[in-house]
């Protein structure tokens, strides 16, 4: 196989190994497992092997799969839009701020719309941050806001306006039928009806976010799992210059 062709390795290399984890509404039994296996069938696999079926609730079995992948994929065609900036340390991005900028930079952030969960804007902004990198609120050249669970976009907005921010980030980690994308939504076309959009830096974060899905729904960035404040912090700078044309 070529070495731009690749598909999932398990015991050897291109073997196609994977392991797949899913629920079906069915009793668990000899017929749930044949109908599991069936299914990842029908998903383009080969070799299956239903190795855990368990019941989870009346009419409800989950089930872990192993099977063989068939389909390739040419590695060398994929292409990902990355936020483009560079990483620099603690120490660098607030000397980089008092030389540049010669003020703090203002920002809030918060969890919008019903979503009571705040480890992702905590794990960028809390003081601890997030793997040994320090939070925003550490900053002394940061002015950071967290508003934290369940903040309207017309009190995020509010608030921004009061502390004069730079820029806005937020956190979603709901994501059932949707829920993220209609609240990520619903601020920008917020911002954009007060024409308020072009002044701020604006960030999406989550664990089903990337950039490419961020920038197209209007966001500057979106980060997800993984992210370290220093990361963030570092593209806020990097943009809020060239925004100040420096």
């Amino acid at each position: 196989m070529s070495k731009d062709l690749i598909k999932p390795y398990g015991d050897t290399l291109d073997d196609g190994i994977v392991q797949l984890s899913f629920t079906l509404p069915v009793e668990n039994g000899p017929k749930a497992k044949k109908a599991a296996e069936i299914y990842v069938g029908k998903l383009n696999f080969e070799d299956i092997h239903v190795v855990h079926a368990q019941k989870i609730a009346d009419n409800f079995t989950c089930f872990i799969v192993y099977a063989r992948a068939v389909p390739t994929i040419d590695y060398s065609a994929v292409k990902v839009k990355v936020a483009k900036f560079e990483h620099i340390d603690f120490y660098q991005i607030n000397d980089l701020i008092k030389k540049k900028i010669g003020r703090p930079i203002s920002l809030v952030g918060a969890t919008i719309g019903s979503d009571a969960h705040t480890v992702g804007i905590d794990a960028i902004m809390n003081m601890k941050g997030f793997k040994q990198d320090y939070g925003l609120e550490r900053y002394p050249q940061i002015k950071a806001y967290n508003l934290g669970a369940q903040v309207s976009c017309e009190t995020l907005i509010k608030k921004a306006l009061e502390v004069k921010a730079d820029a806005i980030l937020v956190s979603q980690t709901v994501t059932q039928k949707e829920s993220h994308i209609n609240n990520f939504t619903e601020l920008i076309e917020r911002l954009a009806a007060d024409d308020l959009k072009e002044k701020f830096v604006l960030l999406a974060g989550g664990h089903k976010i990337n950039n490419e899905l961020a920038v197209k729904l209007g966001y500057d960035a979106g980060f997800g799992p993984g992210t370290v404040p220093s990361q963030v912090a570092s593209f806020l700078i990097t943009s809020i210059l060239q925004k100040k044309g420096k």
